[in-house]
């Protein structure tokens, strides 16, 4: 038998590699580089700890706890990085929608950018709370070929 054979013999019930082992390999060479040059002893043990966490994770055969506990990182992970999420999609939509936040019910309303300033109203669909928009910034129009131009 050949190397791969065997190897896959061997993993053949074990949980293998997830998005914790990936963070955790991420978080590994990370810190293996600030110590390249800080030089800390402390940082070499969490290292070893990690690698070791890594490996115990892998090479488990109890799947349900492994999935459990890869199941609390994403979710902590994703508490995390919603704002930043948010945040992206707002830069993204910030020619074309307003983002509103109904004060009653919490919904994110996302609204079209309106054509003029001023002061809107917006009924919230799930609550009917009657909100006010304050709009300063205003649609640019851009003409690409002008009517009277096409009808000669």
């Amino acid at each position: 038998m050949d190397f791969k054979t065997k190897l896959l013999k061997f993993m053949y019930g074990r949980y293998g590699v997830d998005q914790l082992y990936r963070f955790l390999f991420i978080l590994y060479f990370l810190l293996f580089f600030i110590n390249l040059f800080i030089k800390s002893s402390i940082i070499t043990y969490i290292n070893i700890i990690i690698v070791i966490f890594m490996f115990y994770r892998v090479f488990s055969k109890n799947i349900y706890k492994r999935q459990l506990e890869n199941k609390i990182y994403l979710k902590y992970k994703n508490i995390l990085l919603k704002p930043i999420k948010k945040l992206k999609r707002n830069y993204h939509d910030r020619k074309q929608y307003v983002y509103k936040k109904c004060s009653k019910c919490k919904t994110t309303l996302r609204l079209p950018l309106p054509d003029k300033r001023g002061i809107k109203h917006v009924v919230c669909p799930e609550c009917g709370k009657k909100i006010t928009l304050f709009i300063l910034r205003q649609k640019k129009i851009e003409i690409i070929r002008n009517r009277k131009e096409g009808k000669k």
